[in-house]
């Protein structure tokens, strides 16, 4: 077997498995967690972040290292396609 389908497959396999955990581990659908983060949210986002908005307050604030993740995977992504797609010289 080539070393690319073996790696392609191993790729594959790791996907699989964190789709599985990841349906297993999802809460029941209409019923949330312990902690009600929408109501602290509500309460609490103009005094601890200064801002009216609070979309901007979650995306930028509370969840800033998120959206630097997306951002990066984003980036990634696009990188890939690029280097997939370049034009090869003789």
């Amino acid at each position: 077997m080539e070393k690319r389908t073996v790696a392609g497959a191993l790729a594959f396999s790791i996907v699989v498995v964190f789709f599985l955990f990841s349906i297993f581990l999802l809460h029941p659908f209409g019923k949330p967690g312990q902690v009600q983060m929408d109501d602290y949210i509500i309460t609490h986002t103009q005094n601890e972040t200064g801002t009216n908005n609070g979309v901007t307050s979650v995306v930028f604030d509370y969840r800033g290292f998120d959206t630097l993740g997306e951002a990066t995977i984003l980036f990634s992504a696009v990188a890939g396609v690029l280097l997939l797609f370049r034009r090869v010289r003789h």
